[in-house]
């Protein structure tokens, strides 16, 4: 058995909490296909087992809950074999995905303590989970602007739920956000201060469980509460919803285009405008387009079709250069100079564009999902 995710199961007044935790320290906690599988499986088992009546979540060490996917070991499937099939990158954003899809459908409830640097495949885990706390030292961004690729692991359905503008703007700009804009957006339900973690687990641990999920969910937030409000006065102010008018109009464009260029040529003294602005600026213009285009096709589909539509675009994705350039320029070479196939999104034909939306195989792999 890897030890890249441990699993316990903590006596809990007669039943049992499981815990989950990301153990790879070295790498901020991201996940590998491998560790996709063992939460999979592990999931699976605790669903069907009466014993267990919650799940905590939590990442090794104080610097990240989970930083993303190896997107290392994507890099290399993608230029293992350019233009696909990609077994490795493929088959390990269906399973993500899947995985993904449980996370939100789990019928017990799941703490998410999501703490430090929570990105990429991290945010799938925490978004998907049923009681997701942050704590003063969350960071959160969704940068895949920079290498080319789209807010997934769900970002389809949680960054069009949230309020406004503010999940387009998100995604096209990677912009970093903290506790208090992850609340504001939806994407968390509590915050909590760090200090407080190893008391809300022995908390969870004499609470009265019974055999009705509905009271166990009920039981969690019971327990969550009162740390939330010992919490109020330790929370980081919000950047998101502060800057929601401003937000507004720069995604108010008559086209994706006209958006880009109001986001690009902003003149702004505000750091985190400044600093998104940037963002989308050095990334690639075919992904503003993909990432304009996904959260707009997806904007009314449930669950399922969402996870089915970005495992068809992230396939599409990884069997093209653009992912690849993006990856090496800025984690693999590092030289931050990535050479784009478009100098300007109006540059990207109306084919080419469609391409990723259109189905690369016969059957979808999550077809069965939902």
């Amino acid at each position: 058995m890897s030890d890249s995710v441990l699993f316990a199961e903590l006596d809990a007044a007669g039943s049992k909490v499981g815990r989950v935790t990301l153990s790879v320290a070295a790498t901020l906690n991201s996940l590998t296909l491998e560790m996709v599988d063992l939460l999979q499986a592990k999931l699976d088992v605790w669903a069907n087992d009466d014993n267990i009546v919650a799940v905590f979540i939590e990442g090794a060490g104080e610097k990240a809950f989970c930083a993303g996917g190896d997107v290392q070991a994507l890099h290399q499937s993608a230029i293992d074999k350019p233009g696909g099939p990609c077994d490795y990158a493929e088959a390990f954003f269906a399973r993500e995905y899947r995985m993904n899809y449980t996370l939100h459908t789990y019928a017990k409830p799941i703490v998410c303590w999501g703490h430090g640097i929570v990105m990429g495949g991290g945010l799938g885990v925490m978004a998907g989970c049923s009681h997701r706390v942050v704590t003063e030292r969350t960071r959160i961004a969704m940068p895949e602007v920079t290498i080319a690729l789209f807010p997934d692991v769900g970002g389809s359905w949680f960054l069009n739920h949230a309020p406004g503008n503010t999940g387009e703007f998100l995604a096209l700009t990677g912009a970093s956000i903290n506790a208090a804009d992850a609340i504001y957006i939806g994407i968390a339900d509590r915050f909590i201060a760090s200090e407080h973690k190893d008391a809300v687990i022995a908390e969870l641990l004499v609470q009265p469980w019974t055999d009705d999920v509905e009271k166990n969910h009920a039981q969690v937030r019971h327990v969550l509460r009162p740390f939330a409000e010992q919490s109020i006065t330790a929370s980081p102010a919000g950047q998101v919803e502060p800057h929601a008018a401003t937000i507004a109009q720069l995604l108010d464009g008559e086209d994706v285009h006209d958006i880009i260029d109001r986001i690009t040529s902003q003149d702004t003294d505000d750091p985190w405008l400044a600093k998104a602005r940037d963002s989308l600026q050095q990334g690639s213009r075919l992904a503003a387009l993909w990432i304009h285009r996904q959260l707009w096709e997806t904007r009314h589909m449930g669950l399922a079709d969402i996870f089915r539509a970005e495992v068809q675009l992230a396939t599409n994705i990884v069997r093209h250069p653009e992912f690849a350039e993006g990856v090496r320029a800025l984690l693999i070479d590092k030289d931050r100079n990535p050479v784009w196939q478009y100098p300007s999104s109006r540059d990207v034909p109306g084919d080419v564009l469609d391409g990723f939306f259109t189905a690369p195989w016969d059957s979808n792999p999550l077809a069965d999902l939902g």
